[in-house]
């Protein structure tokens, strides 16, 4: 019998650039961190796509690099590009992975679909490839037809430590969604209990008695025109389908949101989007920073 090759693990190396460090190309800080290699091997390891710098593969000697950003190399082998039509890895390392996901894909399997691709099975999967005890910790969720920034968590202790400080870890955390009219006010806070019946339908109360969860929303409207409004909310709290919910609640339901109000969408999708995550590290405790731009289906509606 003919047994697979074990597999020869990667070797990677994780560096951060002083916060202080002025300017400086990425060869030059290769060069102070691995004196043991010369330049002509630190290009060479470049040219095979063995370097990333903030979790994307650089092979441009004379880039240059900013405070704070990391630098990891990978000894053994190039590092595995990813590609998936419907995600995207917007950062990488040891123990977090940030990503941006496409509306109409899970974030993970439910009693309903064990058996239909997420977000979660897409990145495990990637993991497994590149070595079989490799793991995956879903943090927190997207609704399946929001699109935009979710993390990921790839040791049991990172998942820990950001599940259990949740609220004082994560810094800012903002969406982009398109609504129909105009909210009035045009900026303000939404704050209400949210409550869910047997139909998992949530809705909204200003009762507290009732068993809600207490979920407040600050809102602020970018631009109008015609009947819809671009609007950016950014939560206090993270409640199942809170924005959607208080966007009813104004009276300006998210466009193609049929569930909570809103009316079929001219671009095929319900018009919300994670834009921006900003939190704290759980390993190294500096804060990371990541934005998307404006979809372009949400800019032909407004």
């Amino acid at each position: 019998m003919k047994f697979p090759a074990p597999v020869r693990p990667d070797k990677i190396m994780s560096f951060t650039v002083d916060e202080n460090a002025g300017e400086l190309r990425l060869i030059d800080f290769l060069a102070e961190k691995l004196p043991q290699c010369k330049r002509t091997g630190l290009k060479q390891m470049l040219a095979h796509r063995q370097v990333k710098v903030a979790g994307n593969i650089v092979s441009q000697a004379t880039r240059p690099l900013a405070g704070g950003e990391e630098v990891m190399v990978n000894l053994t082998r190039e590092f595995r590009e990813f590609y998936h039509r419907r995600l995207r890895i917007v950062h990488e390392d040891d123990h977090i992975i940030v990503i941006h996901k496409g509306y109409g894909l899970l974030s993970m399997a439910d009693d309903s679909a064990r058996n239909v691709e997420t977000a979660y099975s897409i990145l495990r999967d990637y993991l497994k490839k590149e070595h079989p005890s490799n793991k995956l910790f879903i943090v927190h969720r997207l609704d399946r037809d929001t699109s935009g920034l979710m993390l990921f968590a790839k040791t049991i202790e990172a998942k820990e430590t950001l599940q259990h400080n949740w609220n004082n870890m994560v810094l800012e955390r903002k969406y982009l969604c398109v609504v129909e009219g105009t909210p009035d006010p045009a900026e303000g806070t939404v704050r209400s209990y949210l409550c869910e019946n047997s139909r998992h339908e949530v809705y909204s109360t200003p009762d507290e008695s009732k068993g809600g969860k207490l979920a407040v929303t600050r809102y602020r409207t970018l631009s109008t025109r015609g009947n819809y409004s671009l609007v950016e909310c950014e939560l206090d709290t993270g409640r199942k389908n809170q924005i959607r919910v208080h966007m009813k609640q104004l009276g300006t339901p998210i466009s193609g949101d049929r569930r909570y109000g809103g009316s079929p969408s001219q671009i095929h999708r319900m018009a919300l989007h994670a834009q921006t995550l900003k939190f704290i590290h759980p390993e190294t405790r500096r804060p990371l920073a990541f934005t998307t731009p404006v979809p372009d289906s949400f800019r032909r509606l407004i």
